[in-house]
């Protein structure tokens, strides 16, 4: 199954069992917002009763019939209103918000996460391709040594450490392999296919220098980060919270009801009875009453969180400089791997050719060959790093990072 980049994300999307359980609770909070005419909504109720009454000890004694038998039928519709309900409908709205964004939070993180898996993938198998490669060379020398020393040309030590450079060249690629099998399931898992598929990736890392002013981005994408909205919402969230429970508890409140009942039916008698009922509340006004400290442990969390805004402004801000920083000293470390390889590889090539006239012993012509694969796994593996630190940095600002690069790549 040939698998690109944007393919491995939806797949991650669709099945990511915690992205569905968010869906169920955007979906069941959309429906109570939906229906926020339901705080004003009165309740309703209707009850019947059949039962009997007659005496015990006096009179005829006791006695069942139609005339001790008494039938009752209600039916009440009650509506209480308060200042209150306007901001628990301001709630429900907030709460959708509140789940919608968090969701989305979550999509964009699994979609760093699954490109960073990617990409760390295809590393990994330009890493196996290179080691088969060293593995093929170093069973090319053996070969060749084979021969010289079947003619007497060589020494046994030498045959003896090229047979040993060829079993340490298939041990890296055998343990390259397994690590890279594993990292494969884990993948597979993470993208909900069956556990027996089998990926081909396509695509390649391209490397291409960043230079992004960190508090340029600060200024302009901060704000747009999903945590800090998000606590700007917990405080709007607590703001109506204090609100709803400062007018439930201090405000006056309005109980209106109307009763029917029917308690014979022959002959036929029934009773309608309406209530209109003002309450004032006196004890939240009481400083240290229950409903009291209720208003103001509403008003200490609004505090709470205001100082939570700032910890994450604080900590968003350290991270998109570290980010930043990191990205500028980096790209010095890939100029610097690419040379190593460039040299590695070179000396590697004229170290064979050394050997081959008889002038370098196979000693060293086995370190060059792994001096040259180090230099080659430094090099991918410093190139990834730098690529991870192009996604952390677009997470840090909620930018996808084709963007980044588009707008802050060096071309």
């Amino acid at each position: 199954m040939s698998l690109t980049l944007e393919q491995a994300v939806s797949l991650a999307l669709e099945n990511n069992l915690n992205l569905k359980k968010n869906q169920i609770d955007i979906n069941t909070s959309s429906y109570s917002e939906q229906r926020v005419w339901s705080e004003i909504f009165p309740a309703i109720s209707a009850s019947g009763s059949i039962g009997f009454a007659s005496p015990m000890f006096s009179g005829d004694g006791f006695a069942l019939n139609e005339n001790s038998l008494r039938y009752r039928t209600e039916f009440g519709i009650t509506l209480g209103l308060n200042a209150g309900i306007p901001y628990a409908m301001r709630s429900i709205r907030i709460a959708h918000q509140a789940n919608i964004l968090r969701n989305e939070d979550v999509r964009n993180l699994l979609s760093i996460q699954i490109t960073k898996r990617f990409y760390s993938l295809i590393a990994e198998k330009n890493n196996l391709l290179h080691l088969e490669e060293v593995l093929d060379l170093a069973q090319k020398q053996y070969d060749r040594n084979q021969i010289s020393f079947n003619n007497g040309l060589i020494r046994e030590l030498t045959l003896i450490q090229s047979s040993l450079s060829v079993e340490n060249a298939r041990y890296s690629l055998s343990m390259a392999n397994t690590s890279y099998i594993n990292n494969m399931n884990e993948f597979i898992a993470m993208l909900g296919l069956d556990s027996g598929t089998v990926l081909n990736l396509s695509g390649e890392i391209n490397i291409i220098k960043m230079d992004a002013d960190a508090e340029s981005l600060i200024k302009q994408y901060l704000p747009l980060r999903p945590d800090i909205i998000m606590a700007n919402q917990e405080i709007e969230r607590l703001e109506n919270a204090s609100k709803q429970i400062t007018m439930q508890n201090k405000a006056p409140s309005l109980n209106l009801s109307l009763d029917w009942e029917s308690s014979d039916f022959d002959p036929f008698t029934d009773n309608f009875r309406g209530t209109a009922r003002v309450s004032i509340p006196i004890d939240p006004w009481i400083p240290g009453t229950s409903r009291n400290q209720s208003v103001t442990r509403a008003q200490d969390s609004i505090e709470k969180a205001k100082l939570d805004l700032i910890i994450a402004e604080e900590q968003a801000r350290t991270q998109i400089r570290s980010l930043a920083a990191l990205l500028r000293g980096s790209w010095d470390s890939i100029a610097i791997a690419r040379l190593s390889f460039e040299v590695a590889e070179l000396t590697w090539r004229l170290s064979e050719q050394s050997f081959g006239s008889g002038t370098l012993e196979s000693l060293d012509m086995e370190r060059a060959r792994n001096d040259m694969a180090a230099s080659r796994q430094r090099l991918l593996q410093t190139e990834l790093t730098y690529f991870n630190l192009i996604l952390d940095l677009s997470s840090a600002i909620n930018m996808d990072w084709n963007e980044l690069i588009k707008n802050y790549g060096v071309h």
